[in-house]
């Protein structure tokens, strides 16, 4: 039953009996989890949960334990003595406990349990009594004091496994269970004496005080840096508090008959519908999350305990088909009577995510809305991520290069720099460093260095150690129990045979495979055509999002690779990039400086022929550029942008150039390169502005120097036609670029339109064309209504949208400052990656408004950087654009989110938070 609590007192505690499975925000995860298995009748031991309010209120009353809440705890555990028939404390007839974090969202290994609780030497020597097995007795005494020393004491974990290690190397045996009684005795001193070093207090003996320290610890471990790393990583709340599970221990370790295990009803890595994971005989479930063991596959359960394997088989598959999700699920099995311990969905790879959901679906398991929704839009971007070259390996093995092999716990491929602390790999990444994190094994307060590393190796551990399962969270490739390589952080290298790599040298791993390269290795890119699942998952996205998806794409091969990914048109052509190439930079630079020099001696005729002369040149160019496009797009409209940046991008570097002209001066070798040096500087410097950005660009570079914006649009225009005549349907659709006023736009239009009417005169087959405008200042989204006036069509430019309503330079910002703003909290998020929906995104709703009632029929996208970030996503399918537009990698990721953002949308009836 619950716990009795005085009237007015607010209920801490619950029992698994009577707690509510539904109220995961309470009980946590994990809390309720345990309160649904009981509930339906499945072997759970005993046990209780206490609230994360509870947490939170700890928080709030500066660390101090809820009012009411021991007293609760302590009619709780009477209850569970009574349900276990033992008695917390009693040498004679102990109940031992674990006392477990759980979060309502899971976060697995971020938070602190400890094993074993409720024991001392007294009681230890009862156990041993009891069971008739000293050696069981000592080893779960030996567990307690290492666990409870590092949880709660707050020594390092790793200075007291050493004693273990070095018993073991004194003893010449391979684990812990070969250790003698007497071993264990001399490792239990040894470890009460450096707890007592090292916290200056002894591990307490009475159990209530235990059970009362290891509470507060639970609740501490909710603001320990790697939870709070894990949930900034994650995007979860810090608000939510951890609930703390107090469960009548079981003891896997007992006997032969006796084992603990990990599993999942599908496979995490590639989603088969397939029960995936390891167990240990005579272990606790530490040995096989820790990795400090290496342990057997389920399968082998089946020949080793075929009754204890059907059981599993038959409540694994009741629990799947219960809560509708893949499971991740702890057991023990105590002389030969089966426990479940937990379940909760379970973590997986991007593939597995897509797998399981298609799957489900088509099993009739849950609806194609809820498979839509099971798979997170960045997890696509996972599944594109880079694989390593199969030839490149072949060449590395013939090379002998091929360092080991353990297992491929998390796919994908990865190279970069080894690193073996995760306070190096946390450093280092801050620098933009690649690198690969190597450790033993990893441990919860490995996390901050794991996330910031590009894949992870570990010399033991299996397929459900905590590398593996962080990793396939983290979208990281890891290989795990490398057994045949060295890991040693303290020497600082990896080693197998002779082969010694040292710290910050370069190694390949794929965590498909599970093999390890000395040096770097190229990467590919995954076909993904091949990959069945996703495109089913995509083609139910595209028929239930309302938002259309385009691509960012300046060159043909772009735009071939947006058509490959579901792009429906070209949101944004860049013609600068263009320009950029190399056999045409030159030219570039000559048509600007003679731009330059026609506007300042408008009657100089040769001045002029060279203007006209590179401008055609550069046409052709153009017409080519803009055939390859048009071509690759058939039917899809292509949104060109005409030249935005400043003429001085184009331009050698002033202080170069100066540099240069002192230096022939001063040495006279050569008058002529000089007077071609001496002119450029003084165009360069004329040209030269002190805020560029907010210069001479976009339609007032149009409006300055038309001639360049007409030869864009002839261009255009040209390379249309020419391509309707090969029987292809085209829609260009000319933007302007950084228009501020109605005015700018007016002019911009007759000027285009003008030059469109003299190519397109006595022609059969015309050009049908758009002219519209880019939306990227705040005066232009303030007059959204006036510019729609001319303007067929508005793309909202979020990025320098961004930058001027924030007055910052995104350059700047992210090096200096924006970085710390985010982490302290200032803003929530990254504006640049993330829209700030109150203010930029108060803006493009605004504009979009105003835009549609001067021009209902108007079409509204989205070009910048966050036309491919989910949760932008949502929001301009709430504000009501017609597209978003990113770069052709993002696509498919748009093409869920824009479907999960209709889904969302229609849940809510239709309305979502916009200024949220």
């Amino acid at each position: 039953m619950t716990s009795k609590k005085s009237v007015g007192q607010r209920q801490w505690v619950f029992s698994f009996q009577r707690g509510d499975s539904s109220r995961k925000d309470l009980l946590g995860n994990k809390g309720a989890q345990l309160a649904e298995m009981t509930a339906m009748g499945l072997p759970v031991p005993p046990g209780f949960t206490i609230t994360t309010e509870a947490c939170l209120d700890y928080y709030r009353s500066n660390k101090r334990l809820p009012e009411g809440l021991w007293s609760q705890v302590l009619e709780a555990l009477k209850e569970l003595e009574t349900a276990s028939g033992r008695k917390f404390g009693d040498p004679d007839n102990p109940l031992l406990v674990s006392v477990r974090s759980g979060a309502a969202v899971s976060m697995p290994g971020m938070m602190d349990t400890i094993l074993n609780l409720g024991i001392n030497e007294g009681i230890a020597d009862g156990i041993g009594r009891r069971t008739g097995n000293g050696h069981f007795a000592l080893d779960i005494y030996r567990r307690f004091i290492q666990m409870f020393g590092s949880v709660v004491m707050n020594v390092k974990s790793d200075v007291l496994d050493v004693v273990m290690d070095e018993q073991r190397r004194k003893a010449g045996v391979g684990t812990g269970a070969e250790l003698s009684p007497d071993d264990l005795r001399e490792v239990i001193a040894r470890l009460k004496l450096l707890v007592k070093k090292d916290a200056r207090a002894d591990i307490p003996d009475d159990p209530m005080t235990q059970l009362n320290q290891a509470i507060r610890a639970v609740f501490e471990s909710w603001n320990s840096r790697r939870a709070i790393d894990y949930r900034n990583f994650n995007k979860i709340s810090h608000d939510l508090g951890t609930a703390v599970s107090v469960v009548a221990m079981v003891f896997g370790n007992l006997d032969d008959n006796s084992c603990t295990g990990v599993l999942f009803t599908r496979d995490p890595s590639t989603g088969d519908k397939t029960l995936y994971g390891e167990y240990l005989t005579k272990a606790q479930g530490e040995d096989v999350v820790a990795g400090t063991a290496t342990p057997r596959k389920i399968a082998e359960l089946a020949k080793e305990k075929p009754d204890i394997h059907r059981e599993l088989l038959q409540v694994t598959g009741l629990l799947e088909h219960h809560n509708r999700d893949a499971q991740d699920i702890e057991f023990t099995v105590e002389q030969g009577k089966l426990y479940m311990l937990q379940t909760r969905t379970a973590k997986r790879s991007a593939k597995a995510a897509i797998k399981i959901a298609v799957d489900m679906v088509q099993e009739g398991l849950i609806t194609q809305e809820e498979g839509l929704l099971r798979v997170a839009p960045d997890q696509i971007s996972q599944l594109l991520l880079p694989r390593l070259d199969e030839r490149a390996k072949e060449r590395a093995k013939s090379e002998g290069r091929l360092l080991g092999r353990g297992l491929g716990a998390s796919p994908g491929g990865a190279t970069g720099k080894v690193v073996f602390s995760a306070d190096t790999a946390a450093e280092l990444g801050k620098q933009g460093v690649r690198l690969i994190l190597a450790r033993p094994e990893t441990k919860a307060e490995d996390v901050h260095g794991m996330l910031v590393a590009a894949g992870i190796l570990t010399g033991r551990g299996g397929a459900t150690s905590h590398a593996a399962v962080v990793a396939r969270g983290l979208g990281k490739p890891c290989v795990a129990g490398a057994e045949g390589i060295e890991v040693n952080p303290e020497g600082g290298y990896l080693r197998r045979g002779d082969v010694i790599v040292k710290e910050n040298e370069e190694i390949s791993i794929d965590g498909s495979s599970g093999e390890v390269f000395v040096g770097s290795l190229p990467t590919i890119l995954p076909n993904v055509s091949e990959e069945r699942e996703l495109a089913i998952l995509l083609s139910w996205a595209d028929s239930t999002r309302r938002l259309g998806v385009w691509a960012n794409a300046d060159y043909p091969r772009d735009a071939e690779t947006a058509i490959a990914f579901g792009a429906e048109g070209i949101g944004l052509c860049r013609t600068e990039h263009m320009f950029f190439e190399p056999e045409r930079l030159a030219l570039v630079r000559t048509m600007i400086l003679a731009a330059h020099a026609s506007n300042q001696r408008p009657d100089d005729k040769l001045v002029k022929e060279e203007y006209h002369a590179t401008l055609d040149e550069l046409s052709r160019f153009q017409v080519s550029d803009f055939e390859g496009i048009l071509r690759a797009m058939k039917d899809k409209p292509v949104v060109i942008r005409l030249l935005d940046p400043p003429l001085h991008e184009f331009l050698p570097s002033y202080e170069e150039l100066l540099t240069e002209v002192v230096e022939l001066r001063s040495n006279g070798s050569s008058p002529v390169t000089l007077r071609e040096k001496e002119k450029m500087l003084a165009s360069v410097g004329d040209l030269r502005e002190a805020n560029p950005m907010l210069g001479l660009r976009g339609c007032r570079l149009g409006l300055i120097y038309p001639d360049i914006y007409a030869m864009q649009v002839r261009a255009i225009v040209t390379a249309a036609s020419n391509v309707m005549a090969e029987g292809i349907q085209v829609h260009p659709e000319i933007m302007i670029p950084l228009v501020g006023h109605r005015n700018e736009m007016r002019r911009m239009r007759a000027l285009l339109e003008e030059t469109i009417e003299k190519i397109q005169k006595g022609k059969a087959d015309k050009v049908s064309y758009k002219i519209g405008t880019m939306i990227e200042t705040p005066r232009a989204a303030l007059t959204a209504d006036e510019i729609a006036e001319t303007a067929e069509f508005f793309s909202f430019g979020t990025n320098d949208l961004t930058q001027t309503t924030f007055a910052v330079s995104r350059d700047d910002a992210e090096g200096k400052f924006l970085m710390q703003y985010v982490e302290d909290k200032i803003l929530p998020e990254d504006p640049f990656k993330v829209l700030d929906r109150k203010g930029v995104g108060r803006l493009v709703e605004m504009a979009y408004k105003l835009g549609k009632q001067t021009r209902p029929n108007l079409t509204v996208g989205i070009c910048g950087e966050h036309g491919g970030d989910p949760s932008s996503i949502e929001f301009f399918h709430a504000v009501g654009l017609d597209y978003v537009s990113c770069s052709p990698y993002r696509v498919p990721i748009a093409r869920l989110a824009a479907a999960q953002a209709a889904l969302r949308s229609s849940a809510n009836g239709g309305v979502l938070a916009i200024g949220d």
